[in-house]
């Protein structure tokens, strides 16, 4: 089976860290149900 791997990085510490976390779950779901889905997920945190 192929992968596809895509990242983004962020200093320690940033809001994006939690953002990530959680579209990365939201995407390993779907990933999970359907293997060939097509996904796009945008997080926004608020402090």
């Amino acid at each position: 089976m192929a992968y596809l791997f895509t990242s983004e990085s962020v200093s320690e510490g940033h809001p994006d860290k939690v953002a990530d976390q959680i579209s990365d779950a939201l995407i390993d779901n779907f990933l999970a149900f359907d293997p060939k889905a097509k996904v796009a997920c945008e997080t926004l945190v608020t402090t």
